[in-house]
């Protein structure tokens, strides 16, 4: 019987984190998903098992996938991403086999320097977050050298 408060306790903490890093105040989070701020708080602190379409509901607010919380809340099972991933890219009709094989070596490639473990979307927002500041730093650059002037991109 622990196991059910556990993982409500579980999901609670995940959109909890995931509220937190989209910046979102709980009040904020309650009105764009449309359930009351008290009930959000409950299902935060694992007193509450939301419904489905409660879940649907935050999901969408946090804007990120719904089936995320229904596996973390038990109403899905996890499935094998990287296969579902590949196919749709495979299926793609918009994309070159050129263009497939190199999506999918690039999406391998990710997986293989995570050392194929999970990331949650918190870290890897934070991950994105950190990184602009160097690409935009680079941006410059490329186009500069691209006009010959790298000189003045250096300085």
């Amino acid at each position: 019987m622990k196991e059910l408060p556990d993982r409500w306790r579980d999901l609670g903490e995940f959109i909890r984190e995931q509220r937190s890093s989209s910046r979102l105040s709980l009040r904020r989070l309650s009105e764009l998903a449309g359930i009351s701020n008290p009930y959000l708080s409950q299902i935060e602190r694992g007193l509450r098992k939301p419904s489905a379409e409660i879940l649907q509901s935050i999901a969408k607010a946090l804007r990120i996938s719904a089936e995320t919380l229904y596996v973390r809340a038990g109403i899905l099972e996890e499935r094998d991403i990287e296969h579902d991933l590949v196919g749709e890219i495979l299926r793609d009709s918009f994309l070159t086999e050129d263009q497939k094989q190199t999506l999918i070596k690039v999406y391998l490639s990710f997986r293989h320097e995570n050392d194929d473990q999970p990331v949650s979307p918190a870290t890897a927002l934070t991950d994105v977050e950190d990184e602009p500041s160097s690409a935009a730093d680079a941006e410059p650059t490329g186009a500069s050298a691209s006009t010959g002037s790298e000189e003045s991109g250096a300085g």
